[in-house]
């Protein structure tokens, strides 16, 4: 199970390295480009920051954070091996989309955005919607599959430690 999730986490990583490849050879000279108006358009964005560009001009913090949190991932998973699908398809969102801007912040200094929504501010891009996808599905585990609010586990869990 471990070897599949970082195989579909790679494959995330080449599509969202696919279409940033696209997008800076294609949309980069023309700026923006209206695809329904009034609700979606490619519009290239060179974010600095982290989500909806808080934190501007951060890049080291950002690639350790999200170093660590790729390698506490592929620890767990290989540790633990967790069966359950909810946290596997976090875990490739999470660990795709992670990696996937990690990329961009190693080589470029930023991050290639261009999907616009007329209501959501930020532009964002396939990886951004990876990661947040992932987290809401890793918080939909830990609450209704995993063990980790049943106290009697945790007790046991902290006097082994």
């Amino acid at each position: 199970m471990p070897l599949f999730i970082l195989l579909f986490s790679a494959v995330i990583v080449f599509i969202d390295q696919g279409i940033k490849y696209l997008v800076v050879n294609n949309l980069k000279p023309l700026g923006s480009v209206e695809i329904i108006p009034n609700l979606f358009s490619l519009t290239y964005v060179e974010n600095k920051g982290a989500a909806f560009g808080m934190m501007s001009n951060m890049r080291w913090v950002f690639i350790v954070f999200t170093v660590l949190v790729i390698i506490a991932f592929i620890f767990i998973i290989f540790k633990y091996k967790i069966k359950n699908k909810l946290f596997i398809a976090s875990a490739i969102l999470l660990i795709g989309g992670g990696i996937g801007n990690l990329i961009d912040r190693v080589f470029f200094g930023f991050v290639v955005d261009y999907l616009s929504l007329s209501f959501f501010s930020p532009v964002c891009n396939f990886a951004d919607y990876c990661i947040t996808a992932g987290t809401v599905t890793l918080l939909i585990y830990i609450i209704f599959y995993s063990n980790f609010f049943n106290s009697d586990k945790r007790k046991k869990h902290n006097e082994q430690l």
